[in-house]
């Protein structure tokens, strides 16, 4: 089937992805507008209408552009909606959203089920749409990696993880970052005998010597190579009770020696 919509990247930051939803009436949804004016350029190089905008959760990089793309839109003769977590202080959110709410854009031709992901910060949420596959995480779930926690518990994110790892094998992961080969390097040193993790890491050294992202991943390849969604895995248990120099009894315990190591990598 061919999709009736296009997602394109708009690059941010040092290593921020913006995601923009393009459908074919050349209307618009961004993800995690942090930074406006690389938006607004996009927007009108590809003589797009912007309609919506959807928050994953508070921190600048992900909401600084808001206030400038709502009066951008007024200039498009458009007043968007913005959507995001109910449980996070973000000003000028039209709807407040917890897991379980579904939203519709493009005038109900693509819905999004919201998911409740706390861990990187404690009211962070996703956007899963079934038809098209996709999935717009934020900061919680990168390839070969997971956002810090800054607010939540090492047991809220590897909820929030395994909740993910539920999703289909072929959801593809747009997540907010690039920051996919600094977190390979890292978990080739926790799971050092993964065949899969080194195929991986050898293509995307090819890719990013290109310059080319890394990102969409998917959630099959995530689960074979991502040391934070393979916290019941043996071979890492091991290592982080060496590690460690403790028994851990829980996938919670290893999950937070692994994310304790990744902090001090």
């Amino acid at each position: 089937m061919v999709s009736m919509f296009e997602i394109k990247a708009i690059n941010a930051f040092s290593d921020n992805f913006i995601w923009c939803i393009i459908n074919n009436n050349s209307q618009c949804v961004l993800v995690d507008p942090g930074d406006a004016n690389v938006c607004i350029e996009f927007i009108e190089k590809n003589q797009l209408h912007l309609t919506d905008i959807l928050i994953t959760h508070h921190h600048s990089d992900h909401v600084g552009g808001l206030a400038q793309l709502i009066d951008f839109a007024k200039t498009q003769d458009s007043a968007i909606t913005v959507y995001g977590p109910a449980s996070e202080n973000i000003s000028l959110l039209d709807h407040k959203l917890v897991e379980g709410n579904r939203i519709t854009l493009f005038d109900d031709q693509l819905e999004f089920a919201v998911i409740d992901l706390p861990g990187h910060t404690s009211g962070h949420i996703a956007f899963y749409n079934e038809s098209e596959n996709a999935l717009f995480c934020g900061d919680t779930l990168f390839s070969g990696g997971c956002g810090r926690l800054f607010e939540g518990t090492p047991e809220q994110m590897l909820n929030s993880l395994t909740k993910l790892s539920h999703l289909p094998d072929n959801t593809k992961v747009y997540c907010a970052h690039e920051y996919t080969l600094a977190n390979l390097h890292f978990a080739r040193t926790i799971e050092p005998k993964n065949s899969q993790l080194q195929s991986y890491y050898d293509n995307v050294v090819e890719l990013r010597a290109k310059n080319i992202a890394t990102i969409p991943s998917t959630i099959g390849l995530e689960k074979q190579i991502n040391p934070f969604l393979r916290s019941h895995c043996s071979d890492i248990k091991q290592l982080a009770e060496q590690q460690s120099a403790q028994l851990l009894e829980t996938d919670v315990k290893v999950f937070a020696i692994i994310r304790s190591l990744k902090d001090n990598f």
